[in-house]
């Protein structure tokens, strides 16, 4: 399965998670090799469940081959809108 498919139907899946309030794809306009993925989640025990998935497990272990260097993630926490808090 290609990179794009395979991150295609992460996308797919994760947005259908009860937790799941945002999952965008994003790719570099000065170097499409480069990838940002955008998540949010209701709560902390949703991120657990996301990184338990099998679209997830399944996206994680295959595109670890592609890495320029080891996936990163930084935790921030909403503050707007509101509404989803």
């Amino acid at each position: 399965m290609r990179l794009s498919e395979l991150t295609a139907r992460n996308h797919q899946n994760s947005v259908k998670e009860s937790g799941n309030l945002r999952f965008d794809v994003l790719q570099s306009e000065d170097d499409p090799t480069r990838f940002v993925l955008y998540e949010a989640y209701r709560t902390e025990e949703a991120v657990f469940a996301h990184k338990k998935s099998e679209h997830y497990l399944e996206w994680r272990e295959t595109v670890k081959v592609w890495m320029a260097k080891p996936r990163s993630g930084s935790t921030y926490h909403i503050l707007y809108p509101e509404e989803i808090l």
